[in-house]
């Protein structure tokens, strides 16, 4: 894996370094418009010149690539699932990310409010308790969800699935507006798992109004976004955990990660997990 980091940070040595601290300087964006795209290889490359006399990219002790650790929460009816599936306004996605590289991990609860705006509401969390929910993690989620809906969180949740992926985050020398890069997603559910081509980018901006200086640079490469790109949705459907994910069969055939039954005869293969695995791990 080490050198598929390595090719990737590659990519971003043009542009200029920003450091954590003033990242967290700049609007937290924690409330925004978001757009996803999935994109190959030579398309981001054609984006990062312009790009780079925008933004400024993450880097920490020399590195511009950080490894994410995410485990999903949802209850036995999978209403998170189903929620976003049926293009719910009123929905709620819980997670716990840890950030392998600053050894950093948080409880994140996402939510829409009535405008379609993405709300994200952090809790710090100690790293040693990734894959759980604790007393005090239940708490922030209910109280974020009575706080926007003006009612309780009602299910019992377990986690369901995890990913790790390999992330580059871009942020605009003016204004709140970021831009983060992923590749390498790695989905995993008990024995299940598979990986996207090493030449396949989820591109997320996120900007005031969704129409960001990011947005304006892929549109003019003939990119729009991919509806229903959620990394949660994406990756049940993937590993047919799922009985219904049809809404997300285009994000699936972009990312070469569709279930085998709706997959064309000559499309991809699913890719096996151990080797990969491994690979994700050293």
């Amino acid at each position: 894996m080490s050198h598929t980091i390595d090719h990737t940070a590659r990519l971003f040595g043009e542009f200029a370094p920003i450091s954590l601290a003033a990242l967290n300087a700049k609007a937290a964006m924690l409330e925004r418009l978001d757009n996803k795209y999935v994109i190959r290889e030579a398309v981001l490359r054609a984006a990062l010149a312009e790009l780079a006399r925008h933004f400024d990219v993450l880097e920490i002790n020399g590195r511009r690539t950080f490894t994410y650790d995410t485990c999903y929460f949802d209850d036995d009816a999978l209403h998170s699932y189903y929620d976003h599936h049926q293009g719910r306004r009123r929905r709620c996605k819980v997670r716990v990310r840890r950030y392998n590289d600053a050894q950093l991990c948080f409880v994140e609860v996402k939510l829409k409010d009535k405008r379609g705006i993405t709300i994200k509401k952090r809790l710090d969390y100690t790293v040693d308790k990734y894959g759980m929910l604790d007393e005090a993690a239940c708490a922030h989620v209910d109280r974020c969800h009575r706080n926007l809906y003006g009612e309780p969180f009602r299910y019992a949740l377990a986690p369901v699935i995890e990913m790790r992926y390999q992330r580059v985050t871009l942020v605009a020398r003016e204004g709140g507006e970021r831009m983060t890069i992923d590749s390498r997603l790695l989905f995993r559910r008990g024995e299940r798992s598979c990986m996207t081509p090493p030449d396949v980018f989820v591109v997320e901006t996120k900007s005031a109004n969704g129409n960001g200086i990011a947005d304006r640079i892929l549109r003019a490469l003939h990119q729009h976004p991919t509806a229903r790109c959620s990394k949660y949705c994406v990756g049940m459907a993937a590993l047919e955990a799922v009985e219904r994910h049809n809404k997300f069969l285009p994000a699936l055939r972009k990312l070469e990660v569709e279930p085998a039954r709706y997959r064309a005869p000559d499309g991809p293969p699913r890719l096996p997990f151990a080797p990969l695995l491994q690979a994700a791990l050293h």
